[in-house]
């Protein structure tokens, strides 16, 4: 059988198209993701400085008044410290310390408001009914929360203390009951900086002084007039005073050699390595210990 012819229609070329360079690259497909927390900017990190005079934070309950008064008697008036008191007050009454202080010291005694700066010359006594922190200098009151919660007043300062000034921070637990304080100087140490506590056979309640010595973190174990003439001698002292700032200070050639050989003997002989702590802390609690 024979096939049917069928004709077919020829397809006209097709004209050879020309792309552009952008056509024959195209971009890169970008891909859209939901946008997270890490998408955003990172926070600006603010290093934290040091104050440039040191700052002295007692804590005092039962019994406190008259070591107050003992400390406070024997400080000269030119000290260059600024003073924080955290005595156990009564919620409830108005408290007379600031004039009755203010009459056995010729440093200037005022009741903490909120927002008030630590002052050097001042005394700053905490206002009745109020927890106190302390934050770039700044002193911070907050309201007690309530009569049966666990008050622990001079532990909540002094660690706030310790955060803020590091090794400038001087922390004083006098005469009380129970052992508020105890931690507070645990985490003053801990920042490079100086601990006293009074000495028990001096107090009238001796449960404050010896839980803070149980602690292991005492420098000076001392009567309330001790202190006072201790903190005279360090006050001035080139690491805690305003004239041995740190950061304009240079140091010479010879005692950066001798921190190292010092650094180097307890690593071989002790096996610590102190290598990663702070320098400056570590010259001040080498200055200290020498003076």
């Amino acid at each position: 059988m024979a096939r049917k012819h069928v004709s077919r229609k020829r397809r006209r070329p097709r004209k050879a198209r020309v792309r552009s360079p952008e056509q024959n690259h195209p971009p890169p497909r970008i891909e859209r993701r939901a946008e997270t927390d890490t998408d955003l900017p990172a926070p600006e990190v603010v290093l934290q400085r040091e104050p440039d005079f040191g700052i002295v934070g007692v804590g005092a309950s039962a019994g406190g008044l008259e070591a107050f008064q003992e400390l406070l008697s024997h400080l000269p008036h030119n000290l260059p410290l600024a003073f924080v008191l955290v005595p156990h007050l009564d919620p409830h009454h108005a408290s007379g310390l600031v004039e009755i202080l203010g009459r056995v010291t010729p440093l200037k005694v005022v009741e903490v408001a909120d927002g008030m700066a630590a002052q050097v010359g001042q005394v700053a006594v905490i206002p009745p009914n109020a927890t106190l922190t302390i934050a770039d200098g700044i002193l911070r009151v907050t309201q007690r929360r309530s009569d049966r919660d666990h008050y622990r007043p001079i532990d909540h300062f002094l660690r706030s203390l310790a955060e803020d000034a590091g090794s400038r921070a001087i922390g004083v637990v006098l005469s009380g009951g129970m052992s508020d304080g105890a931690l507070g100087v645990a985490a003053i140490k801990a920042a490079g900086g100086v601990t006293f506590v009074q000495d028990p056979d001096s107090a009238k309640h001796d449960s404050m002084p010896r839980s803070a010595i149980a602690s292991g973190a005492v420098d000076f174990v001392l009567p309330p007039a001790g202190i006072a003439r201790e903190l005279a001698r360090i006050g001035v002292h080139p690491y805690v005073g305003r004239d041995g700032d740190d950061r304009q200070r240079t140091e010479a050639p010879d005692e950066e050699r001798a921190l190292q050989g010092i650094l180097r003997m307890l690593r071989g002989d002790g096996g610590i390595d102190f290598a990663q702590y702070r320098q400056t802390t570590l010259r001040r609690r080498i200055a200290r210990r020498m003076r």
